[in-house]
């Protein structure tokens, strides 16, 4: 017992709740801390400039009322939704928005037992970021279920080859955020490595 208190001390551990089962976050790759760097800077920006909302990245609990702990790579709280904010600690409730950053470890999770949590608790928007196809995955919820929006892919030049005119025509270079109203990601800016 004494050995576990001094391990958990000297090596603390991150964790999340999933299902009623404990599981260990391991650290983010660097590409995977780029990704939610960047997104932080550009949404966060915003959020500063119209004093609307808060941003949290990955260390930080979000507590669901189905008794999941969560530590979402990148969380939005809109100042319509602080009182989730619980003087500050933690979050106890649905942020408006959650982005999860695809690794090997967590790709099943979050695809599946996390989405559906994020539904079910009222995520009003969900990106899923996959960093090997550089493609953001949107889901809005409408009437308490997740719409696809849409897939945003970057394509680098070898892949526009294979694209038709009218493809290419078609494609789009931004995310929007629906919950903020003008704001759009440049996907060149997200999948850009280092400054």
């Amino acid at each position: 017992m004494a050995t576990e208190i001094l391990n958990d001390a000297l090596f603390y551990q991150s964790y999340e709740i999933i299902g009623g089962e404990k599981f260990m976050s391991p650290a983010a790759n660097l590409t995977h801390s780029d990704i939610i760097g960047r997104l932080y800077l550009f949404i966060g920006n915003y959020l500063m400039e119209h004093k609307n909302g808060y941003i949290y990245s990955d260390n930080v609990d979000v507590h669901f009322s189905d008794g999941s702990l969560y530590k979402p790579d990148l969380c939005v709280v809109l100042k319509a939704n602080e009182k989730i904010l619980a003087g500050r600690k933690n979050i106890f409730g649905a942020p408006d928005m959650v982005v999860e950053v695809l690794s090997h470890s967590t790709r099943k999770k979050d695809t599946t037992i996390k989405k559906d949590t994020y539904e079910a608790q009222g995520v009003k928007e969900y990106w899923i970021v996959n960093p090997w196809d550089k493609s953001v995955t949107v889901f809005l919820l409408r009437d308490g279920k997740y719409f696809l929006d849409d897939v945003y892919k970057l394509f680098d030049a070898e892949e526009l080859k294979t694209l038709t005119d009218e493809e290419q025509a078609e494609l789009k270079h931004e995310v929007p955020v629906s919950i903020c109203e003008g704001l759009n990601v440049p996907l060149e800016f997200v999948f850009s490595w280092g400054y």
